[in-house]
Parts: C-alpha cells; structure tokens; sequence
C-alpha cells in the first residue's frame, strides 16, 4: 500500500512533466495531461502567449505602415511634386505606426524568450504582401498565397514548440550571463569574424551582400540580447521591482543603441547595392539565424529541450524562411515599368539593334536610319 501511496504522489509530478512536454494531441476538456492546450499549459504560458501576440501584431502594423509610406511616395510621385517626402502626412503617419509596431516587438522581447520572438518577422513580410495587393493593387500570384501559407504554418509550429522557458530577467541574472564563460567565448568569436569580415568590406573593396548582411546578422545578435534584458528590466521596473538603478541596466542599453546604429548603416548599404527582394529575404534568414544562437548561449533558453521540440522548431524555422523567399521572389521585376518603346512593335519599322540601354552605355540604343538604309546596303545606324 506505502508503494502504491508513493507512486499515487509520483503520478502528480510525471502528470505535470508531461503537460510540460505534450504537444497538441489531444483538445479534449480542460485538465492536466491535454497537451500544450489544457489549462496547465496555458496558465504558466499565458506571458509568452501575450508576447507573440504583441510581436505578430507589431509586425502587422509595421507592414501597414510601410504600404502607407510606399503609397505616399507613389503620390508625391505622380503629382509630379518637387517637396521632400517628409511634409506628406501620409508618410508621418506610416512612421507613427512605425514606431508604434517596433514598439510592440520591443516590449515582446521582454515577455519572450529570444527564439519566440524572433522569427515571427516573417509575419511583417507577408502581410506586406497581402496588404501591397488591397491598397496598392499590386498582382497577387499564386507564389504569394503558397509563400503567406508557408509563413503562417511555420509561425504556428514555431509558437508550438518553442522552448517554454519562463523567467524574470532581473538585472543579476543579466550580469550573471554577461560574465559567463559561454558568452564570453561566444562575443570573442563574433568579434574575431566580425573584423575579418570589416576587413574585406573597407581595406579589399568587397562588398558582397553575403558580407554585408552577416555584418547586418553579427551586430543584430547583440542587438537582440541587449533588447531582451533592457525590455525585461523595464518591465519588472513597472511591476515594482526596479532593475533601473543597477549599472548593468545602462551598459545593455548603450550596446543596444549603438548595434542599431551600425546595423541600420551596413544595412543601407546592401539596399543601396541589391534589390529589395533579395535583401529582405536574406535579411529575415540571416537576423532570425543570429537571433536564435544569441537566445540559445546568452539566456540558454534550449536548456533540456526534448529532441522532437528542437527538430520542430527548425521545421517551423525552414518553413517561415521558405515563405519569406516565395513572398518576395521576382516581386520587384514585376513593377519596372518600360522606359523604351518596342521598336518591333511598330509597322513598317525593323529592330535592327537593341533598343534597351546597357547599364554603362552613353546612349539610349539605336534606330535605323532610312536615308542611309536605301543607299547604303549596311544599313548605318543613328544613336539617339
């Protein structure tokens, strides 16, 4: 009887590592050992719940506002108007919501942990590209509808099998992890191929996007971990525990603040080199990458993971990558609009010499001259 009484009480806590570790398989009534929706689960993950709602809306908002400003510039655009962008009240309106969105993910970061948080950029992406198609009359292709379903079911695993670590990051545990041997190992190595990688940039001229966004992924690791303990200390500032007076608090805050800065430049100078559509897929691959190692050495938030959750949650990883890619593929080659006229289009007229410019060319292609073309069988050809 003692052994049953013992293994009666044995029962309770296997009960409650299992919820701890089930999966969606069963969505019966509430109660211990339903899966990650049984009221156990929910209770102890209703904070995490909170931050990926904060993140996807915030994302949702930052897509908006960047259809808002896109709309603006295509306004002043057609007016013809020589003004600056920045006296549209549009273009101050998508930047409010700008901010409003970044906002949101800031204060996710602190409610999180890093590996949540992160890939749900993709969010941001596809409802671009949903949102370009009802307020900008862009084409919807079928890559679009399979890439956004991609990104959705990718969001959804992710949300499910993320790591369910909870903890206040209080600005003790933060230094204890800044002096860790872990992140100690970890910052030297990034700062060995973070100067490499300088070197090549400015001394060899290479400006390759590999390089420049794995400079843009480098300094977004410490971006992110920075972002996390100063949104966490925040927070439990506001519930009454104040992290603000600890210097910890302030030396999380500069690296965030200078990371961003060097981030947003190298950045640029990708966008300025490469088109959109494939910096921002290799942007979202490379940052949610450097996001996830950060989150994993810094806060250890992959910590007695169970194999399967580990392998879902890189499926969940490789399928919001996949949408990203099919969203943005092809996207911006589909709205050139054709600057030259098809010389074979016209009657009576012969193409006998591209019309489209080369990028380095002096002129604008060539046109027959018909004079010349009568009495000389060559056919000379006339630049415009």
């Amino acid at each position: 009887m003692a052994s049953l009484q013992s293994g009666g009480s044995g029962d309770v806590g296997f009960s409650e590592t299992l919820d701890d570790l089930a999966w969606n398989y069963t969505y019966g009534a509430q109660g211990g050992g339903n899966g990650s929706l049984s009221s156990f689960w929910y209770n102890r993950n209703q904070t995490h719940l909170f931050g990926v709602l904060l993140a996807v809306t915030g994302n949702l908002i930052i897509s908006i506002s960047l259809n808002i400003q896109k709309y603006s510039h295509l306004k002043v655009a057609h007016q013809g108007n020589q003004k600056p962008f920045f006296r549209s009240v549009l273009w101050w309106c998508g930047s409010l919501l700008m901010a409003v969105g970044e906002t949101g993910n800031f204060a996710a970061y602190g409610l999180a942990p890093i590996t949540l948080i992160a890939p749900l950029g993709c969010m941001s992406v596809a409802g671009s590209a949903v949102m370009s198609v009802t307020f900008l009359k862009e084409n919807l292709r079928s890559s679009d509808l399979l890439g956004v379903a991609l990104a959705f079911a990718g969001t959804c695993i992710l949300v499910a099998f993320a790591p369910n670590l909870t903890q206040d990051i209080t600005a003790g545990k933060v230094q204890y992890y800044f002096v860790g041997w872990q992140f100690l190992a970890y910052v030297i190595l990034e700062i060995l191929i973070f100067c490499i990688l300088l070197y090549f940039y400015k001394r060899k001229n290479m400006k390759h996007i590999v390089i420049l966004l794995t400079l843009v992924a480098l300094l977004a690791s410490l971006t992110v971990i920075s972002v996390k303990a100063v949104s966490s200390m925040i927070i439990l500032s506001v519930k009454g525990k104040m992290q603000l007076t600890y210097p910890i608090f302030y030396i999380m805050f500069t690296i965030m603040m200078a990371s961003c800065i060097f981030q947003v430049k190298f950045l640029n100078q990708a966008m300025q080199l490469y088109n959109t559509t494939t910096v921002v897929p290799l942007n979202y691959i490379f940052f949610t990458i450097s996001a996830i190692i950060a989150g994993i050495i810094f806060y250890q938030e992959f910590l007695g993971a169970a194999l399967l959750s580990a392998f879902m949650y890189i499926l969940g990883c490789l399928l919001s990558f996949f949408g990203v890619v099919l969203v943005t593929r092809n996207r911006e080659n589909e709205h050139l609009q054709q600057s030259y006229i098809d010389f074979g289009q016209i009657p009576g007229k012969q193409m006998l010499d591209k019309i489209q410019p080369e990028a380095n060319g002096q002129t604008y292609g060539t046109l027959p001259d018909e004079s010349g073309s009568k009495k000389n069988p060559g056919r000379e050809k006339k630049d415009i």
